[in-house]
Protein backbone atom coordinates (compact mmCIF):
# COMPACT_ATOMS: atom_id res chain seq x y z
CA UNK A 1 0.00 0.00 0.00
CA UNK A 2 1.34 3.60 -0.88
CA UNK A 3 0.11 6.71 1.25
CA UNK A 4 -0.08 9.76 -1.26
CA UNK A 5 1.00 12.95 0.30
CA UNK A 6 -0.94 15.90 -0.87
CA UNK A 7 1.14 18.58 -2.46
CA UNK A 8 3.56 20.67 -0.15
CA UNK A 9 2.87 18.02 2.68
CA UNK A 10 5.38 19.24 5.79
CA UNK A 11 8.25 16.90 7.14
CA UNK A 12 6.15 16.56 9.77
CA UNK A 13 3.04 15.24 8.46
CA UNK A 14 5.37 12.62 6.20
CA UNK A 15 7.02 12.25 9.34
CA UNK A 16 3.48 11.34 11.63
CA UNK A 17 2.72 9.08 8.44
CA UNK A 18 5.90 7.12 8.73
CA UNK A 19 5.58 6.50 12.62
CA UNK A 20 1.69 5.52 12.73
CA UNK A 21 3.01 3.15 10.07
CA UNK A 22 6.22 1.50 11.87
CA UNK A 23 3.49 1.53 14.69
CA UNK A 24 1.67 -1.18 12.55
CA UNK A 25 4.85 -3.55 11.97
CA UNK A 26 5.50 -2.68 8.66
CA UNK A 27 8.51 -0.79 6.59
CA UNK A 28 8.04 2.12 5.19
CA UNK A 29 9.50 3.49 2.14
CA UNK A 30 8.92 7.29 1.76
CA UNK A 31 9.73 7.89 -1.74
CA UNK A 32 9.98 11.79 -2.95
CA UNK A 33 8.89 12.22 -6.31
CA UNK A 34 9.02 15.61 -8.97
CA UNK A 35 4.94 15.49 -8.61
CA UNK A 36 4.26 14.07 -5.31
CA UNK A 37 5.68 11.77 -2.10
CA UNK A 38 4.30 8.98 -0.94
CA UNK A 39 5.39 6.49 1.58
CA UNK A 40 5.39 3.08 0.38
CA UNK A 41 4.14 0.26 3.59
CA UNK A 42 5.47 -3.22 3.02
CA UNK A 43 4.93 -6.24 5.17
CA UNK A 44 2.02 -8.06 6.76
CA UNK A 45 -0.89 -5.49 5.85
CA UNK A 46 -3.53 -7.68 7.60
CA UNK A 47 -3.27 -5.01 10.98
CA UNK A 48 -3.28 -1.62 8.71
CA UNK A 49 -6.44 -0.04 8.58
CA UNK A 50 -6.63 2.44 5.53
CA UNK A 51 -9.27 4.40 6.88
CA UNK A 52 -6.40 5.71 9.53
CA UNK A 53 -4.07 7.80 7.16
CA UNK A 54 -7.23 9.19 5.12
CA UNK A 55 -7.76 10.98 7.77
CA UNK A 56 -4.34 12.41 8.84
CA UNK A 57 -3.04 15.41 7.71
CA UNK A 58 -1.43 16.19 4.63
CA UNK A 59 -2.66 13.15 3.25
CA UNK A 60 -4.17 12.62 -0.19
CA UNK A 61 -5.37 9.64 -0.37
CA UNK A 62 -4.19 5.50 0.08
CA UNK A 63 -3.54 3.34 -2.75
CA UNK A 64 -3.40 -0.55 -2.75
CA UNK A 65 -0.66 -1.66 -5.26
CA UNK A 66 -1.27 -5.02 -6.88
CA UNK A 67 2.22 -5.61 -8.46
CA UNK A 68 4.16 -7.98 -6.53
CA UNK A 69 7.05 -5.69 -7.16
CA UNK A 70 5.91 -2.99 -4.93
CA UNK A 71 8.37 -0.05 -4.53
CA UNK A 72 9.09 -0.36 -8.32
CA UNK A 73 5.81 -0.25 -9.63
CA UNK A 74 4.43 3.03 -11.52
CA UNK A 75 2.20 3.15 -9.15
CA UNK A 76 4.02 4.06 -6.18
CA UNK A 77 6.17 6.22 -8.67
CA UNK A 78 4.54 7.15 -11.73
CA UNK A 79 7.85 9.50 -13.03
CA UNK A 80 10.93 7.96 -14.26
CA UNK A 81 13.58 7.23 -11.94
CA UNK A 82 17.56 8.93 -12.49
CA UNK A 83 20.12 7.67 -11.56
CA UNK A 84 22.69 10.10 -10.72
CA UNK A 85 26.80 8.18 -11.30
CA UNK A 86 29.72 9.85 -9.76
CA UNK A 87 27.87 12.36 -7.68
CA UNK A 88 25.58 13.39 -11.01
CA UNK A 89 28.20 13.52 -13.72
CA UNK A 90 26.67 10.45 -15.41
CA UNK A 91 22.51 10.42 -15.17
CA UNK A 92 20.77 7.15 -16.47
CA UNK A 93 17.31 7.53 -17.04
CA UNK A 94 16.91 11.10 -18.29
CA UNK A 95 16.51 12.04 -21.85
CA UNK A 96 19.86 11.16 -22.59
CA UNK A 97 21.08 7.86 -23.47
CA UNK A 98 23.99 6.86 -21.85
CA UNK A 99 27.01 4.57 -23.54
CA UNK A 100 28.96 2.09 -21.31
CA UNK A 101 31.92 0.67 -23.22
CA UNK A 102 35.30 -1.37 -22.40
CA UNK A 103 36.32 -4.56 -22.44
CA UNK A 104 35.22 -7.71 -21.73
CA UNK A 105 37.85 -8.77 -18.65
CA UNK A 106 40.28 -6.04 -17.75
CA UNK A 107 43.90 -7.98 -19.07
CA UNK A 108 46.54 -5.43 -18.02
CA UNK A 109 46.71 -1.83 -17.18
CA UNK A 110 48.06 -0.40 -20.78
CA UNK A 111 45.07 -2.49 -22.00
CA UNK A 112 42.34 -0.96 -19.81
CA UNK A 113 43.80 2.31 -20.00
CA UNK A 114 44.65 2.48 -23.91
CA UNK A 115 40.66 1.43 -24.17
CA UNK A 116 39.30 3.83 -21.81
CA UNK A 117 40.81 6.73 -23.71
CA UNK A 118 39.66 5.09 -26.85
CA UNK A 119 35.50 4.52 -25.77
CA UNK A 120 35.63 8.35 -24.27
CA UNK A 121 37.06 9.71 -27.64
CA UNK A 122 34.32 7.88 -29.05
CA UNK A 123 31.82 9.37 -26.93
CA UNK A 124 31.51 7.04 -24.30
CA UNK A 125 30.58 8.22 -20.81
CA UNK A 126 31.30 5.43 -18.81
CA UNK A 127 33.89 2.44 -18.43
CA UNK A 128 33.27 -1.25 -18.36
CA UNK A 129 35.61 -3.99 -17.70
CA UNK A 130 35.53 -6.81 -15.68
CA UNK A 131 38.14 -7.86 -12.47
CA UNK A 132 36.58 -10.89 -11.56
CA UNK A 133 34.68 -13.54 -14.11
CA UNK A 134 32.40 -15.56 -13.76
CA UNK A 135 33.17 -18.69 -16.73
CA UNK A 136 31.77 -21.64 -17.76
CA UNK A 137 34.74 -23.20 -17.26
CA UNK A 138 36.89 -23.24 -14.39
CA UNK A 139 39.95 -23.32 -16.51
CA UNK A 140 39.40 -20.31 -18.64
CA UNK A 141 40.75 -16.98 -17.33
CA UNK A 142 38.72 -15.58 -14.22
CA UNK A 143 40.19 -12.18 -14.46
CA UNK A 144 42.93 -9.85 -12.27
CA UNK A 145 40.37 -9.54 -8.73
CA UNK A 146 41.78 -6.45 -7.03
CA UNK A 147 44.67 -5.68 -9.18
CA UNK A 148 41.94 -5.48 -12.37
CA UNK A 149 40.08 -2.84 -9.63
CA UNK A 150 42.49 -0.80 -9.19
CA UNK A 151 43.61 -0.81 -13.15
CA UNK A 152 40.15 0.48 -13.82
CA UNK A 153 40.75 3.57 -10.89
CA UNK A 154 43.68 4.34 -12.62
CA UNK A 155 41.71 4.44 -15.94
CA UNK A 156 39.34 6.45 -14.30
CA UNK A 157 41.60 9.00 -12.67
CA UNK A 158 43.69 9.10 -16.95
CA UNK A 159 39.93 9.85 -18.41
CA UNK A 160 37.32 10.62 -15.81
CA UNK A 161 34.75 8.07 -17.13
CA UNK A 162 32.88 6.46 -14.09
CA UNK A 163 33.49 2.78 -13.72
CA UNK A 164 31.12 -0.44 -14.21
CA UNK A 165 32.52 -3.70 -13.13
CA UNK A 166 30.55 -6.97 -11.99
CA UNK A 167 30.59 -8.29 -8.41
CA UNK A 168 30.13 -12.13 -7.94
CA UNK A 169 29.71 -12.54 -3.98
CA UNK A 170 28.45 -10.82 -0.87
CA UNK A 171 31.95 -10.26 0.70
CA UNK A 172 33.01 -8.61 -2.06
CA UNK A 173 30.69 -6.28 -2.31
CA UNK A 174 32.43 -3.85 -0.06
CA UNK A 175 36.09 -3.82 -1.83
CA UNK A 176 34.56 -3.27 -5.14
CA UNK A 177 32.36 -0.40 -3.84
CA UNK A 178 35.06 1.40 -2.81
CA UNK A 179 36.68 1.12 -6.86
CA UNK A 180 33.65 1.09 -8.58
CA UNK A 181 31.12 3.38 -9.44
CA UNK A 182 28.39 1.46 -10.74
CA UNK A 183 28.25 -1.84 -8.79
CA UNK A 184 26.66 -4.99 -11.89
CA UNK A 185 25.07 -8.38 -10.64
CA UNK A 186 26.03 -10.53 -13.46
CA UNK A 187 22.99 -12.74 -15.51
CA UNK A 188 24.61 -15.95 -13.27
CA UNK A 189 24.02 -14.35 -9.87
CA UNK A 190 20.64 -12.66 -10.66
CA UNK A 191 18.56 -15.17 -8.11
CA UNK A 192 21.75 -14.74 -5.71
CA UNK A 193 19.76 -13.33 -3.25
CA UNK A 194 21.87 -12.84 -0.39
CA UNK A 195 24.21 -10.60 -3.06
CA UNK A 196 21.29 -8.92 -3.95
CA UNK A 197 20.74 -7.76 -0.18
CA UNK A 198 24.06 -7.35 0.13
CA UNK A 199 24.21 -4.14 -2.62
CA UNK A 200 20.68 -2.97 -1.24
CA UNK A 201 22.63 -2.44 1.83
CA UNK A 202 25.05 0.35 0.21
CA UNK A 203 24.54 3.40 -1.82
CA UNK A 204 26.49 2.76 -5.30
CA UNK A 205 24.13 2.43 -8.34
CA UNK A 206 23.26 -1.22 -9.18
CA UNK A 207 22.90 -2.59 -12.54
CA UNK A 208 20.99 -6.01 -12.24
CA UNK A 209 21.09 -8.25 -15.42
CA UNK A 210 18.41 -10.22 -16.25
CA UNK A 211 19.11 -14.04 -16.18
CA UNK A 212 20.04 -16.18 -18.80
CA UNK A 213 16.49 -18.22 -18.44
CA UNK A 214 15.17 -14.98 -16.15
CA UNK A 215 11.05 -14.11 -17.15
CA UNK A 216 10.74 -10.32 -16.95
CA UNK A 217 8.33 -10.72 -13.40
CA UNK A 218 11.58 -12.33 -11.76
CA UNK A 219 14.03 -9.97 -12.92
CA UNK A 220 11.53 -7.23 -11.45
CA UNK A 221 11.19 -9.00 -8.11
CA UNK A 222 15.13 -9.39 -7.92
CA UNK A 223 15.23 -6.04 -8.36
CA UNK A 224 12.86 -5.65 -6.05
CA UNK A 225 15.28 -7.26 -2.90
CA UNK A 226 17.82 -4.23 -3.50
CA UNK A 227 15.27 -1.67 -3.27
CA UNK A 228 13.41 -2.86 -0.20
CA UNK A 229 16.81 -3.24 1.31
CA UNK A 230 17.42 0.56 0.78
CA UNK A 231 19.36 1.11 -2.26
CA UNK A 232 16.88 3.07 -4.86
CA UNK A 233 19.70 3.03 -6.98
CA UNK A 234 18.69 -0.02 -9.25
CA UNK A 235 18.82 -0.35 -13.14
CA UNK A 236 17.84 -3.04 -15.17
CA UNK A 237 19.80 -4.84 -18.22
CA UNK A 238 18.11 -6.86 -20.82
CA UNK A 239 21.46 -8.85 -22.44
CA UNK A 240 19.46 -12.07 -23.74
CA UNK A 241 17.84 -14.69 -22.56
CA UNK A 242 18.39 -18.58 -23.80
CA UNK A 243 15.77 -20.25 -25.86
CA UNK A 244 15.97 -23.41 -28.54
CA UNK A 245 17.64 -20.79 -31.09
CA UNK A 246 21.07 -21.18 -31.95
CA UNK A 247 21.95 -18.90 -34.14
CA UNK A 248 22.90 -16.21 -32.02
CA UNK A 249 24.84 -17.06 -28.30
CA UNK A 250 21.58 -16.19 -26.97
CA UNK A 251 17.92 -14.39 -28.03
CA UNK A 252 18.09 -10.80 -27.19
CA UNK A 253 14.67 -9.86 -26.38
CA UNK A 254 13.78 -6.00 -27.50
CA UNK A 255 10.36 -6.85 -26.21
CA UNK A 256 11.93 -6.16 -22.82
CA UNK A 257 12.52 -2.77 -23.72
CA UNK A 258 9.44 -1.21 -23.36
CA UNK A 259 7.63 -3.99 -20.91
CA UNK A 260 9.96 -2.40 -18.44
CA UNK A 261 9.55 0.92 -19.64
CA UNK A 262 5.97 -0.01 -19.15
CA UNK A 263 5.82 -1.76 -15.71
CA UNK A 264 8.78 0.00 -13.33
CA UNK A 265 10.08 3.35 -13.02
CA UNK A 266 13.77 1.88 -12.89
CA UNK A 267 15.87 3.12 -16.22
CA UNK A 268 16.82 0.27 -18.49
CA UNK A 269 20.43 -0.45 -19.86
CA UNK A 270 20.60 -2.72 -23.31
CA UNK A 271 23.44 -4.90 -23.84
CA UNK A 272 23.85 -5.95 -27.16
CA UNK A 273 26.96 -7.26 -27.45
CA UNK A 274 25.52 -10.69 -24.61
CA UNK A 275 22.61 -10.35 -26.34
CA UNK A 276 23.97 -11.46 -29.98
CA UNK A 277 27.43 -12.93 -28.99
CA UNK A 278 28.41 -12.10 -32.80
CA UNK A 279 30.31 -8.30 -33.04
CA UNK A 280 28.82 -7.91 -36.58
CA UNK A 281 25.19 -8.02 -35.14
CA UNK A 282 26.07 -5.58 -32.28
CA UNK A 283 25.68 -2.32 -33.92
CA UNK A 284 22.57 -2.97 -35.66
CA UNK A 285 21.02 -3.96 -32.44
CA UNK A 286 22.28 -1.20 -30.57
CA UNK A 287 20.79 1.01 -32.51
CA UNK A 288 17.34 -0.70 -31.98
CA UNK A 289 17.89 -0.90 -28.63
CA UNK A 290 18.31 2.96 -28.75
CA UNK A 291 15.00 2.94 -30.61
CA UNK A 292 12.65 0.92 -28.26
CA UNK A 293 13.65 3.06 -25.72
CA UNK A 294 16.78 1.70 -23.68
CA UNK A 295 17.98 4.51 -21.54
CA UNK A 296 21.40 3.11 -21.64
CA UNK A 297 23.43 0.72 -23.71
CA UNK A 298 26.49 -1.44 -22.83
CA UNK A 299 28.92 -2.46 -24.73
CA UNK A 300 32.11 -4.47 -25.17
CA UNK A 301 35.10 -2.90 -27.20
CA UNK A 302 38.64 -4.87 -27.36
CA UNK A 303 41.82 -3.08 -29.44
CA UNK A 304 42.42 -6.88 -31.06
CA UNK A 305 38.75 -8.75 -30.32
CA UNK A 306 40.89 -12.20 -31.72
CA UNK A 307 43.84 -12.12 -29.13
CA UNK A 308 40.84 -10.67 -26.08
CA UNK A 309 40.96 -13.21 -23.03
CA UNK A 310 37.53 -13.61 -22.74
CA UNK A 311 34.49 -12.45 -25.15
CA UNK A 312 36.52 -11.67 -28.06
CA UNK A 313 34.03 -12.88 -30.86
CA UNK A 314 31.43 -10.77 -29.35
CA UNK A 315 33.21 -7.22 -29.14
CA UNK A 316 33.87 -4.58 -31.47
CA UNK A 317 37.04 -3.17 -32.64
CA UNK A 318 37.68 0.54 -31.38
CA UNK A 319 36.69 1.61 -34.97
CA UNK A 320 33.78 -0.25 -35.47
CA UNK A 321 32.49 1.51 -32.04
CA UNK A 322 33.41 5.20 -32.92
CA UNK A 323 31.57 4.30 -35.69
CA UNK A 324 28.91 2.55 -33.88
CA UNK A 325 28.79 5.86 -31.88
CA UNK A 326 27.79 8.45 -35.10
CA UNK A 327 25.01 6.27 -36.00
CA UNK A 328 23.37 5.94 -32.41
CA UNK A 329 23.44 9.60 -32.44
CA UNK A 330 21.08 9.88 -35.38
CA UNK A 331 18.87 7.30 -33.85
CA UNK A 332 18.77 9.25 -30.53
CA UNK A 333 17.96 12.29 -32.18
CA UNK A 334 14.72 10.42 -34.36
CA UNK A 335 13.29 9.03 -31.59
CA UNK A 336 13.81 12.71 -29.58
CA UNK A 337 16.93 11.85 -27.34
CA UNK A 338 20.47 12.17 -27.31
CA UNK A 339 23.82 10.54 -26.44
CA UNK A 340 25.22 11.67 -23.13
CA UNK A 341 28.55 13.20 -24.60
CA UNK A 342 31.79 13.48 -22.86
CA UNK A 343 32.20 17.24 -22.53
CA UNK A 344 29.07 17.13 -20.62
CA UNK A 345 30.48 15.38 -17.88
CA UNK A 346 33.46 18.15 -17.71
CA UNK A 347 30.92 20.78 -17.63
CA UNK A 348 29.27 19.17 -14.46
CA UNK A 349 32.66 18.37 -12.86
Amino acid sequence: MIVVMKPGATAAEIGAVIRKAESFGVKTHPIYGENRTVVALVGDMTRVNREVFDQMEGVMQTVRIQEPYKLLSRTTRPENSVIEVAEGRVRIGGPAVVVMAGPCSVESRSQIIEIAHAVKAAGATVLRGGAFKPRTSPYDFQGLGLKGLEYLAEAREATGLPVITEVMREEQVPMVAEYADILQIGARNMQNYGLLQAVGKQTKPVMLKRGISGTIRELLMCAEYIVSNGNYNVMLCERGIRTYETATRNTFDLNAVPVLKEQTHLPVVADPSHGTGLRELVPAMSRAAVAAGADAVILEVHPDPDAAVSDGRQSLTLDDFAALMKSLRRVAEAIDRRILEPVEMLELA
